[in-house]
């Protein structure tokens, strides 16, 4: 996904992490994958993928091989993550405070760890929000999407069904 998706689609790529100024309020935006210290192999792998080398050689290579490279990787995570425990797939509760403290922000809006779910914590004195989005069209989550809708200081995170 780049600028070409950009251009055919009318959507705007955002940075990660990314601060969205919303009806007076700020939120942090993040995939939330880089939350999760304690799972040192997906760290790993995440700034292994992430380097310029190896994304300049997946970039050589052509879509259909890139498309059986990531079907491997995914079939491959999930055999790794069934033999991980819950706590180290989850995120580091001291990492989302640090950056949530270095972003000056008390809601935090982020996916990865698919279990979502809404946590309210206390940070640095004040009321903080974790708002966790659900996974999207697996067969393992009934192929549904997840929304957030805020509205008027309300939040609703709710699934609702993927059309075919």
């Amino acid at each position: 996904v780049g600028k070409l998706f950009e251009l055919r689609t009318g959507c705007v790529l955002l940075p990660d992490p990314f601060v969205l100024a919303y009806q007076g309020e700020q939120f942090l935006l993040m995939h939330g994958d880089s939350l999760c210290l304690e799972d040192t192999d997906y760290q790993a792998f995440r700034a292994q993928m992430r380097s310029p080398q190896m994304q300049a050689e997946l970039l050589k290579k052509n879509l259909d091989e890139r498309r059986a490279i990531a079907k491997q990787l995914r079939e491959n995570s999930k055999m790794a993550n069934s033999n991980k425990s819950a706590d180290i797939m989850d995120v580091t509760p001291a990492e989302v405070e640090r950056i949530m403290t270095e972003y000056d922000v008390n809601v935090l809006i982020h996916g990865h760890t698919h279990r979502p779910a809404v946590h309210q914590f206390t940070l640095n004195g004040k009321s903080a929000e974790r708002i966790v989005l659900g996974d999207w069209g697996s067969p393992e989550h009934d192929n549904q999407g997840w929304e957030l809708i805020i509205d008027n200081q309300q939040r609703l995170l709710r699934p609702f069904p993927l059309q075919n």
